[in-house]
């Protein structure tokens, strides 16, 4: 059975030149420890040297990105996009590694002091 209560709406008022402000947090401030947990978790995704794994799910993505543009915009047929597909897919993993590898290494040096 539907519900036939609604829900309670949250108020918005305006200010004198109509304009509605957001509310800002409403919940419980997050303690030192939850602060700090979600700094470094962010700090350590970072850190993490690259892997060809992260580099090839990264490549289909954007090959399949690439096939679908190619058969919107350039009226290929799928059957014709897949080769193209294919070599970008070959292209975009090793770039993309290196190009972490890259990014990786120069973090890695900020974070040393070098």
């Amino acid at each position: 059975m539907a519900q036939t209560r609604k829900r309670r709406q949250s108020k918005h008022r305006g200010n004198a030149a109509g304009m509605v402000e957001a509310r800002g947090r409403t919940g419980r401030k997050p303690t030192e420890g939850e602060r700090a947990a979600s700094a470094n978790g962010r700090q350590d995704r970072f850190s993490k040297p690259p892997t060809w794994q992260g580099a090839f799910q990264r490549a289909l993505l954007a090959a399949g990105i690439f096939g679908v543009l190619t058969v919107l915009f350039f009226k290929f047929s799928i059957v014709q996009a897949l080769p193209l597909v294919a070599v970008m897919t070959l292209l975009y993993v090793p770039l993309g590694y290196y190009t972490d590898l890259w990014i990786y290494n120069r973090r890695q040096k900020k974070l040393q002091g070098g």
